[in-house]
């Protein structure tokens, strides 16, 4: 099986328990994520060896954070340490036609202030033949964009398959401009392999847009073929990018979606089925998880661009019955979904 390695920050989640608003809340509910981490617990999780690299500060809650990615499975002996504190996230979970919303603090976290040459990347991708970064990681500091640079540039000198998330987040790209956020992301970008992204980071980050589509108007109708566009687009920006990928995700309410994907090779268009999914417990990590299911079927599957695409949808389809970051769904489980079993009747 090959070795993956993921980079970026982890943090410590605080939620007030159930649907509680945060003027509500007593008391908050603690999970460590994060982008990166997350796809690593998800690879883990379905036998894939992989180690998460990050930054972490060498205190009680660091050590939690590390732990936790331990006890999934996940390799923790790459993470290096230093800096004074954990970021941390404040997630308020939304309800029927109430969006959740996330306040972050994580200014001056240790991987905010991480710096060039901290990390042996030489060492850490030894026996590796997959890395995955995501756009939150370069959004974070400056410091965090020079360490993935190079990142993407050692992975590419060593054949490694690089892959990202574009992952836009408009409320963590405070230390430089829009010009700059562009320049970044596609100098980022233009060493990977595998690009995943929705219309919203590609418009974001590179003003790609897809051609006659609003998807705030569009509901749970989003069409696939909308996106071939967007996919063509991306590739022509991104001469080395294999595949394009985007997940379609229709919002009818905070707690009833849709929720397909497309994946483009260059040549043909592979779409899958629609997931309905009602009664949502948590939506965040959804797109990590879809992430974390694309490596492990493009890795396991190979030459089967369908059949990884649908193993992604299924999976982070079923995230979103799972309190927390991370998927901890099963290959079984996950393939049951595939087959057409979506009863949840109980397993004696």
């Amino acid at each position: 099986m090959k070795k993956v390695v993921t980079f970026g920050e982890i943090m410590l989640r605080l939620a007030p328990p159930g649907f509680l608003r945060f003027s509500q809340a007593n008391s908050f509910d603690v999970v460590y994520g994060g982008g990166e981490s997350n796809v690593a617990v998800s690879l883990a999780n379905y036998g894939v060896p992989v180690d998460f690299v990050t930054r972490l500060p060498k205190n009680d809650i660091g050590k939690c954070a590390m732990m936790e990615l331990r006890k999934r499975g996940v390799g923790v002996d790459k993470i290096v340490w230093g800096g004074d504190r954990l970021g941390i996230y404040f997630l308020e979970t939304g309800a029927v036609s109430r969006g959740s919303k996330v306040v972050y603090d994580r200014a001056h976290s240790a991987m905010s202030e991480i710096q060039s040459e901290m990390i042996d990347w030489d060492s850490v991708f030894e026996g590796v033949e997959w890395f995955h970064w995501t756009g939150i990681t370069p959004a974070i500091s400056k410091g965090a964009a020079d360490v993935c640079l190079e990142a993407v540039m050692m992975a590419s000198s060593k054949g490694i398959t690089v892959s990202t998330d574009l992952n836009y987040r408009a409320k963590l790209w405070n230390y430089c401009d829009d010009d700059q956020r562009e320049s970044i992301m596609t100098e980022l970008t233009s060493y990977c392999d595998i690009i995943l992204g929705n219309e919203e980071d590609a418009e974001k980050h590179f003003n790609i847009k897809p051609e006659g589509l609003d998807v705030t108007t569009q509901g749970h109708e989003v069409k696939a073929e909308s996106f071939l566009s967007v996919c063509k687009q991306m590739m022509k920006k991104f001469p080395r990018s294999q595949k394009v990928i985007t997940t379609l995700r229709g919002s009818i309410s905070a707690s009833h979606n849709t929720w397909a994907g497309v994946l483009y090779d260059g040549t043909k268009m592979y779409k899958t089925r629609q997931y309905d999914i009602t009664d949502i417990v948590d939506r965040v990590g959804g797109g990590d998880s879809f992430m974390g299911g694309l490596i492990y079927g493009l890795i396991t599957y190979p030459g089967q661009d369908q059949r990884a695409l649908d193993f992604a949808v299924a999976a982070s389809a079923l995230k979103h019955t799972i309190k927390g970051d991370a998927n901890l769904v099963s290959i079984e489980e996950v393939e049951k979904l595939m087959g057409g079993d979506a009863s949840g009747r109980v397993s004696r």
